[in-house]
C-alpha cells in the first residue's frame, strides 16, 4: 500500500550497504557495513531536506518577529474568531510568512521513518503480527525484501553488533529471533538489552540537547508565549524520555536511525543558525552605513534650495496677514527677531490700499518682483 516509500528507503539503503561493502576494511555480511548504511540513509535523507529545514529555522525567526503584532490582533478580535483568522492571513501574506513550511521537514522525515521501519522488519517475516507474514526461517531468507535479493536478506539476518541482530528489538518474540539460527546463531537477549538500552539512552539525550539549542535561541516574546512555553517544555522533557521509555519497541536499526537522526540535526542546527545570524549582522551594518552616507557631514552648508523654498512659505504666510507688511514679516521671521512695535504716541502704520480692480500678485508674481 506504501510502496511509494518502501521502494525509495530500500533504494538508498541498498546502495549505501553496497557503497561500504566495497571497502575493503568492511565485510558486506558485517553489522558494522549495514550500520554505516543506516546512518547515511539518514545523512542522505537530511541533505535532500537541508533547503526545506532552512527556510523552517527563518519561518521560525519571522514567527518570533511578528509575535507582538500578532498578540495584537488576538487582543483586538477576541471575540470574533472569523475577523481573527483573516486578519491573521492578512499579516502572513503582506510578510510573506507561511506556516507550513516550519512542518514540511518534520512532515517528510515521518514516512522515511515508517518506511525504513517496515524495510527493516521485513528482514524478518517470521512473526504472525501487524505486517508479518509468519513464514518460516528457511522460506524467509530465500524469500527477497523489497529491491534486495534472497543473499541481501541472509547477509541482513547475519549482521551482528556485539552479537545483537541490527533488526532485533528488546521485546522481539523467542519465536521470531529463531530465524536468526542459521545466521550467526540464535542471539542472547542480553545481548540485544546491552546494545539497546546504551542507544535509548544516547538517543533521549541527543534529542534533549536539541531542544535545548533551539529553545536558546527564541526570543523573549516567542518563549513568554504559554503555548511555546507548554511545546519548550516537552521537547526538553517528554519527547526524550518517551524516546528512553518506548525504546524497547524499536530495533536496534531504527535507534541508530534516531541518534544518527538527532546528531546531524544538532550540527545543522548550529551551521544554519550561524549562517542566518551573520546575513542579520550584514543587512544592518549596511544600513547603518546607507544611513551614515545621507547624514549630512560636520560643517556642511544647508542646501540653499531648501533655504528659499522655505523663504517664500514664510513670504505667503506674512502677506497673508498682512499684505503691506511681508517683507518686513519675512525679514523678521527669518532672522529670528520679534516684530517692530510703534513708539509712544505714533499712530501704527496703515496698509496702503490697493487700487481697486487690481489683482493680487500670486506667488509666481512676487517671486519675480523680488528677483528684480
Amino acid at each position: 500500500m506504501l510502496d511509494f516509500i518502501y521502494y525509495p528507503v530500500s533504494w538508498i539503503l541498498w546502495f549505501w550497504h553496497r557503497a561500504f561493502s566495497a571497502l575493503p576494511l568492511l565485510d558486506k555480511d558485517s553489522g558494522a557495513t549495514w550500520a554505516l548504511a543506516v546512518v547515511f540513509l539518514v545523512f542522505t535523507l537530511r541533505l535532500v531536506l537541508y533547503k526545506p529545514f532552512v527556510k523552517q529555522v527563518r519561518t521560525t525567526r519571522q514567527m518570533q518577529e511578528l509575535q507582538p503584532q500578532i498578540k495584537a490582533l488576538q487582543k483586538k478580535y477576541s471575540s470574533d474568531r472569523q475577523k481573527m483568522a483573516l486578519e491573521m492571513q492578512k499579516l502572513q501574506r503582506e510578510h510573506g510568512f507561511n506556516p507550513l513550511m516550519g512542518c514540511l521537514p518534520v512532515l517528510a522525515q515521518a514516512p522515511v521513518f515508517i518506511g525504513l521501519y517496515h524495510v527493516l522488519r521485513s528482514f524478518n517475516r517470521t512473526g504472525h503480527g501487524v505486517g508479518q507474514l509468519g513464514l518460516d526461517p528457511v522460506t524467509n531468507a530465500n524469500t527477497p525484501n523489497y529491491v534486495f535479493n534472497a543473499a541481501d536478506v541472509q547477509s541482513f539476518l547475519s549482521a551482528r553488533i556485539f552479537g545483537a541482530p541490527i533488526s532485533a528489538a528488546i521485546n522481539t518474540p523467542m519465536t521470531e529471533l529463531q530465524a536468526f539460527a542459521a545466521h550467526g546463531g540464535v542471539p542472547s537477549r542480553t545481548a540485544i538489552v546491552a546494545v539497546s538500552i546504551p542507544l535509548m539512552i544516547i538517543a533521549g539525550l541527543a534529542t534533549h540537547f536539541n531542544a535545548r539549542a533551539s529553545i536558546a535561541r527564541q526570543s523573549e516574546a516567542a518563549a513568554s508565549n504559554p503555548q511555546a512555553a507548554l511545546m519548550n517544555k516537552m521537547a526538553l522533557w517528554v519527547f526524550p524520555l518517551g524516546v528512553v521509555a518506548f525504546g524497547w519497541l524499536l530495533p536496534i536499526a531504527i535507534l541508530l536511525y534516531w541518534v544518527a537522526n538527532n546528531i546531524w540535526t544538532y550540527g545543522q542546527q548550529h551551521l544554519v543558525f550561524g549562517m542566518i545570524e551573520k546575513e542579520e549582522a550584514e543587512k544592518k551594518a549596511a544600513a547603518l552605513e546607507r544611513r551614515a552616507q545621507n547624514a549630512p557631514k560636520p560643517g556642511a552648508r544647508p542646501d540653499m534650495t531648501k533655504r528659499e523654498k522655505s523663504v517664500d512659505v514664510v513670504l505667503d504666510d506674512a502677506e497673508s496677514a498682512d499684505p503691506g507688511s511681508a517683507p518686513d514679516a519675512a525679514k523678521e521671521k527669518t532672522n529670528g527677531s520679534a516684530p517692530a512695535t510703534p513708539r509712544p504716541g505714533q499712530r501704527p502704520a496703515r496698509a496702503q490700499k490697493r487700487p481697486s480692480g487690481q489683482r493680487r500678485p500670486g506667488n509666481r508674481g512676487r517671486a519675480n518682483q523680488r528677483r528684480r
